[in-house]
């Protein structure tokens, strides 16, 4: 058609396609790298992570959506790793009969397997931090499961105290930071629900494996119990897939910046023939971490870069940097520690696991001591304890929503109560007496549901996993020494009335201090010295005549 007009191209300026055959080339060049730059965006867009979402899209999911997801898994993986270390009353006898060794050293391995991993909580806290929930919960389940498959074959109770103890309460405390963790960041206005039904699955655990421990070590013997058990830990492994994380944790954030700035030095220079192939990086929006870890893979690949005297103080640079950070670390671990209210709950919490642990490890031996039973019952007092522990928790979180209800005076009731409980549990003499106060000792102890809610209240959701790690420290550090303490009251005056009212009596300490420290009037009377102090600094003639 030779009178139809030439068809034109916006991006070669009116360069018609059949006038001059470079121009062409070069205009079909320009549109293909426009289309190899869209396609590129769009892909880097359909592969980015699904686990890495913004800021902005993490906030939109809170308080539902995959949250409740996040919330069975938890509630699961809670269940499997808890289920043996909640219900080691009814292993305790049977090791005692195997072993022939003193209540004293046989409580070591139920001490440890509950104590452990919270003593290590800020170690756990740092590796989901680091890593992330998911791997961390794989690596937790083959833990668990491993410890419990080993503790089959223990020789002896020293043996038992690695195994079961450490191993298995390792690998506990890495489930409980990692589920606690993530539930926190999916939940905002519903997190004490949240919390308080995750942490359930540690009480559930506890009532069903009293009960199919013991029918096992009936069928199986207490090595073929073990093995079925740590059998069923394995699925820890399965619980991890479900576990997607709203940000990338800070190890795969590192292993992103030290790539893209490895592409970024390949392309600094590149050759003739690369610039006519490859097209542009894409721009892409950085959060805060994102860059504070780009400057650390930046200087990280600049000493590889460098070589002699300059690499050498390129290192020096580096340390110094990460000793001032880990500097900054203590400090603010310093600064939780001079905060009145969550000084005070790492006290009550230290009592209260130092008192109300052991009831729930000897209670069993305490009803066939006192010879209110021969053997356990078909519903154990340890079941008792894990059901209403499971009660309490979903009641206890929900209160914690309430606006009117102040959470610091929760926790402290709930010591309070725990503590009168104990006390009058040497007075009962009725395996029903037995039974009620287990029930009552199980609801109070519910009260773990409130740790993170409470932490998180006092420091914020950005210090929450540094703090929590403190607290649980605490925590462990007083179930570790109270079981062992009790059963050293029993060596020495062969009864278990002395223990329990030590026990007793010192939740009742951890209740009274928390609610104490907790007041009001303290923060009116600090407030007032400050008013005093502007008032006056503010008048010029006493300033003058202190001069």
């Amino acid at each position: 058609m030779p009178n139809s007009p030439p068809s034109r191209c916006g991006l070669c300026d009116g360069t018609t396609w059949a006038a001059q055959d470079e121009k062409v080339a070069l205009c079909f060049k320009q549109m293909t790298c426009l289309v190899d730059q869209t396609r590129a965006a769009s892909t880097s867009r359909r592969t980015l992570p699904v686990d890495s979402m913004s800021l902005q899209s993490s906030k939109n999911v809170l308080d539902g959506g995959w949250g409740w997801v996040i919330v069975v898994v938890c509630f699961v993986a809670q269940f499997l790793a808890y289920g043996s270390p909640q219900s080691v009353g009814i292993l305790y006898p049977e090791w005692l009969h195997a072993f022939q060794e003193g209540k004293g050293m046989t409580a070591w391995v139920g001490s440890l397997v509950s104590g452990v991993g919270l003593i290590a909580s800020p170690v756990c806290s740092a590796c989901v931090d680091n890593f992330g929930a998911r791997p961390v919960t794989i690596f937790s389940g083959v833990m668990v499961a491993g410890g419990l498959m080993l503790s089959a074959f223990a020789p002896n109770v020293q043996f038992l105290i690695f195994s079961y103890g450490i191993v298995v309460g390792l690998g506990c405390g890495l489930v409980y930071a990692a589920t606690l963790t993530i539930t926190c960041q999916y939940f905002d206005k519903r997190r004490g629900l949240a919390l308080g039904i995750v942490t359930t699955g540690t009480s559930v655990g506890g009532f069903l494996y009293a009960t199919a421990q013991n029918e096992l070590i009936l069928l199986f013997d207490l090595d073929g119990c073990l093995l079925i058990i740590g059998a069923l830990a394995l699925n820890l492994m399965a619980c991890a897939g479900f576990m997607r994380p709203l940000n990338m944790p800070a190890y795969y954030l590192k292993q992103k910046a030290a790539l893209e700035r490895t592409e970024e030095q390949l392309f600094e220079n590149p050759p003739a023939d690369d610039l006519k192939t490859t097209p542009g990086a894409s721009e892409r929006t950085l959060t805060v971490k994102d860059l504070l870890i780009i400057i650390d893979a930046k200087d990280i690949t600049t000493t590889n870069k460098k070589g002699g005297f300059m690499a050498g103080s390129a290192i020096v640079k580096i340390i110094k940097e990460k000793r001032q950070a880990y500097s900054k670390y203590m400090h603010s671990t310093a600064d939780f520690l001079h905060n009145r209210n969550f000084m005070a709950l790492c006290i009550a919490i230290f009592l209260f696991s130092l008192g109300a642990f052991p009831p729930v490890l000897f209670m069993e031996d305490v009803a066939q001591s006192e010879g209110l039973i021969d053997e356990v019952s078909i519903i154990p007092l340890v079941s008792i304890v894990a059901v209403t522990a499971g009660m309490g928790k979903l009641t206890l979180g929900i209160l914690a929503d309430v606006r009117w209800i102040n959470s610091l005076f929760l926790y402290a009731f709930t010591l309070l109560g725990t503590g009168v409980a104990l006390l009058l549990i040497p007075i009962s003499r009725s395996y029903v007496g037995l039974q009620i106060l287990s029930a009552v000792v199980g609801f109070f102890s519910g009260n773990w549901s409130l740790t993170s809610y409470i932490t998180t209240k006092i420091v914020g959701l950005d210090k929450l996993t540094q703090a929590h790690g403190i607290l649980m420290f605490f925590g462990g550090f007083g179930i570790v020494l109270g079981p062992p303490v009790v059963g050293c009251f029993f060596d020495w005056t062969q009864s278990y009335d002395l223990a329990f009212y030590f026990s007793g009596g010192s939740v009742l300490l951890g209740g009274v201090t928390l609610f104490l420290c907790a007041l009001p009037w303290w923060d009116k009377k600090k407030a007032d010295i400050d008013r005093f102090d502007i008032q006056y600094t503010s008048n010029c003639d006493k300033v003058a005549s202190v001069a």
